[in-house]
């Protein structure tokens, strides 16, 4: 798929998002931006892709809400037309141990991470078919993907993420030829937020390739999904070799 001219939803336009929503705006792209509260952090993105010569639309939904996907659909269609990609970011990433779980932790990540891609799939993909085709390209991550928890305390996130690689796969048959779905299953791309220099310094040793990614390798796979004519099902790992250790 030519990027230029299409529209995209991205939910999730901080961090790796913005980068993404940027970048996809420097390739001719229109976005819908989704937040859940942070309407602040959304409108610095859209300030961003309106710079980079493209429109942008920010749609206020708390995606773990069974009947935000298709109001947000509905919204994006409405406004930018489409979309023609979807890129579904939003997920909850918070270390519990677990003592500490409730029926809580595991709905809000279940409901968040495969439940909003498969409600928000099953709104977007006939607007995609009646617009000759899309792409959806969900956010995994590489301890699944690679097979295996490695961290305790994660627990509702892993299952989350596996979900997420397991969805893809059945969305892919499913919306074949008209539509590719593929995940990205990023590593060590940002640290998280207030992690200490010495465990930053870790996780470089841990990596093959000796570094943090950077949120520009996440765009640079989506653009790759977004163009490519071959590739759907498949879960793509980000991750500077991170699974090789």
């Amino acid at each position: 798929m030519e990027p230029k001219g299409k529209v995209a939803l991205i939910t999730g336009g901080a961090r790796v998002g913005r980068t993404v929503a940027e970048q996809l705006a420097g390739r001719g792209v229109d976005v819908a931006i989704t937040f859940r509260s942070s309407r602040a952090s959304a409108e610095e993105t859209a300030v961003l892709v309106r710079a980079a010569g493209a429109r942008a639309l920010l749609v206020e939904a708390d995606l773990a809400r069974p009947e935000a996907a298709r109001v947000a659909i509905e919204a994006v269609r409405s406004g930018l037309g489409g979309p023609d990609i979807l890129v579904s970011m939003a997920s909850v990433y918070r270390r519990t141990p677990f003592a500490d779980l409730v029926q809580e932790s595991w709905r809000e990540s279940l409901e968040s991470d495969p439940g909003g891609l498969f409600r928000l799939a099953l709104a977007a993909a006939p607007l995609m078919q009646a617009r000759g085709g899309g792409r959806i390209i969900a956010m995994a991550d590489w301890l699944p993907a690679s097979g295996r928890p490695r961290y305790k305390g994660y627990l509702p996130y892993y299952v989350a993420k596996a979900g997420v690689v397991g969805l893809v796969e059945s969305l892919a048959l499913e919306l074949a030829p008209s539509i590719l779905v593929n995940a990205i299953a990023p590593g060590p791309i940002l640290a998280p937020p207030g992690m200490g220099d010495e465990e930053q310094r870790e996780v470089m040793r841990a990596t093959p390739l000796g570094r943090w990614g950077g949120a520009e390798e996440i765009a640079r796979a989506v653009l790759f999904l977004i163009e490519t004519e071959f590739v759907t099902g498949e879960t793509l790992r980000v991750d500077g070799g991170r699974h090789l250790n």
